[in-house]
């Protein structure tokens, strides 16, 4: 990173979903209804093509309000010495792309993924913190939850900050939050290699730190990108920037599927989402609910250096 269900099955898993993003359906309700798992071979739609963000750099990743219809996308911070600072910015977008709102977050960490939980007409923003220094940049050491201030620069220390350190000793920290289930996934390093763990995002505000699941990252993927959560299920990112030498058009940008039960690798396919970009860095996943259905998207970015463009695609398929 720059720094087989029947379709009367399928239709209920659908509304399902859409259940659990409006209403507060009990976790294990909401992991009922989510069982059905994306098909990563199908093909992909847009959702925004080549919009700026707040600063010049590379997305990173994002999140989707899907109460207010908001993205929020997090890149570093403009400023030459921001990846080894772990000084980021969040860029509030319309669903069209537009520019809402930013943040600045000092300090925080690299924003390899991002979660988004709704509050009445705003929203709380859950990423890592506690930026420590790494051989490929700051990255965070444990969780914050604050809500999304427009305008406002906070460090780790700031006030309206909540924090979390949900495995000791972890590092490489960040989450995503599963509008499906309730869900906050925890992506971390133990010393050994990275893991996956699953809460319920109710119970981790309420101090309890019982995991789901926790499963180990399956090895040999490519480089790591951004993830979101659906049901019982992790979608992985992996991929790099186009590179006439090594990594031509179409690139080498992959969607994984892993249960997180099992921790198996349950599917594999290489994206070619939005392969006339250039430079087309896969950046981060996340979860939409349009109409009680869902979707996977993936964010691409392109674009010169210093002025950088962020898209999101989407696929719709479950399987």
């Amino acid at each position: 990173m720059s720094a087989h269900v029947s379709v009367t099955r399928r239709g209920l898993l659908k509304l399902g979903a859409g259940v659990a993003a409006t209403a507060a359906l009990a976790p294990a309700e909401a992991a009922a209804a989510a069982e059905g798992r994306f098909d990563l071979t199908a093909p992909s739609t847009s959702l925004i093509w080549k919009k700026p963000l707040r600063d010049g750099t590379v997305l990173q990743s994002f999140a989707i309000d899907n109460t207010n219809r908001h993205i929020y996308a997090v890149q570093l911070k403009n400023g030459g010495g921001s990846n080894a600072a772990g000084d980021l910015c969040v860029t509030k977008l319309s669903l069209s792309g537009s520019i809402l709102g930013h943040m600045y977050l000092m300090g925080f960490g690299h924003g390899v993924q991002i979660g988004v939980e709704p509050s009445g007409t705003s929203a709380y923003l859950w990423t890592e913190t506690d930026a420590a220094g790494a051989a490929d940049g700051a990255r965070g050491t444990r969780l914050a939850r604050f809500r999304f201030v427009n305008g406002r620069t906070i460090t780790p220390s700031s006030s309206g900050l909540t924090k979390y350190s949900l495995v000791a000793g972890a590092s490489n920290t960040t989450c995503t939050i599963d509008p499906s289930t309730g869900r906050l996934v925890m992506r971390y390093h133990d010393g050994s290699g990275f893991r996956f763990a699953a809460y319920s995002q109710a119970e981790v505000k309420s101090g309890s730190k019982k995991r789901v699941f926790d499963v180990a990252q399956p090895s040999g993927l490519g480089t790591f990108q951004g993830y979101a959560a659906y049901g019982n299920f992790v979608y992985l990112l992996t991929g790099n920037a186009y590179h006439a030498g090594d990594n031509p058009p179409p690139g080498d940008t992959y969607t994984h599927c892993v249960d997180l039960r099992t921790g198996k690798l349950v599917q594999r396919a290489r994206s070619v989402a939005g392969k006339s970009l250039d430079y087309r860095e896969p950046e981060g996943m996340g979860i939409q609910i349009v109409n009680g259905a869902p979707r996977l998207c993936l964010g691409l970015a392109s674009g010169p250096s210093g002025d950088r463009l962020a898209s999101i695609f989407y696929k719709t398929k479950l399987i």
